[in-house]
């Protein structure tokens, strides 16, 4: 006799969970990560890789590359330009 499977309640699992507008989970674990990579002290290495890349044979293929990520973009973020002020609220 096989074991039917265990239904639960709803939801897939925790991670897979929907958090409507904005991901806070995934934010969190990105500050998180991003926080721990600019303390690692490896910023400046990568810094230099990426522009030895951008110098060599690879450079036209992370242009197109480049070009395909921003073909999909809403645009720049005002706030990176100076464009807008940030509210003081």
């Amino acid at each position: 006799m096989q074991k039917k499977p265990q239904q639960q309640s709803g939801r897939k699992n925790d991670r897979a969970r929907n958090e409507g507008e904005g991901n806070k989970t995934a934010a969190r674990e990105y500050n998180r990560e991003t926080t721990a990579f600019t303390r690692s002290g490896r910023v400046e290495g990568k810094a230099r890789e990426a522009e030895q890349a951008i110098e060599s044979a690879e450079a036209d293929a992370l242009r197109r590359a480049e070009r395909e990520g921003k073909s999909h973009s809403h645009g720049e973020d005002k706030l990176l330009k100076g464009g807008a002020k940030r509210s003081a609220g």
